[in-house]
């Protein structure tokens, strides 16, 4: 059964910084990429970044470029999403995936991309 759980969401001041944790289990970990999505309230489900199994490739949207970094460590199954300069619109729940496929695509940014996900951890900015 595969499990994905997230971690190290709060509430932070803007211009503060959290990390995100993730960590994965029942699937082949370092034969997955990974995604991180978030979704504010009235808003839909948008991809953050997408990291690939090596971590040779890292993807991020525009909107966090410079400020968020996405890692992993395969020994420990887990993948992080640093989040440096946070901003009041970075507010929402932030989700991990995982995809079947090793690999960050132009579809990295889909839903229907990644087969697991995680029950989401909160990230509140205040102004």
């Amino acid at each position: 059964q595969v499990q994905v759980v997230e971690s190290g969401g709060g509430l932070v001041q803007a211009g503060g910084s959290l990390r995100l944790s993730c960590t994965a289990s029942g699937l082949r970990f370092d034969d997955s990429a990974m995604g991180w999505f978030r979704q504010a309230p009235g808003k839909e489900r948008e991809g953050v970044s997408c990291i690939s199994r090596s971590a040779d490739t890292t993807l991020y949207i525009d909107s966090v470029k410079g400020r968020f970094t996405v890692s992993r460590d395969n020994t420990q199954n887990t993948v992080y999403l640093q989040m440096n300069s946070l901003k009041p619109e970075d507010t929402a729940m932030y989700y991990c995936a995982a995809t079947t496929r090793t690999y960050c695509s132009a579809s990295w940014r889909n839903v229907w991309y990644y087969r697991d996900w995680g029950q989401g951890t909160q990230v509140t900015v205040s102004s």
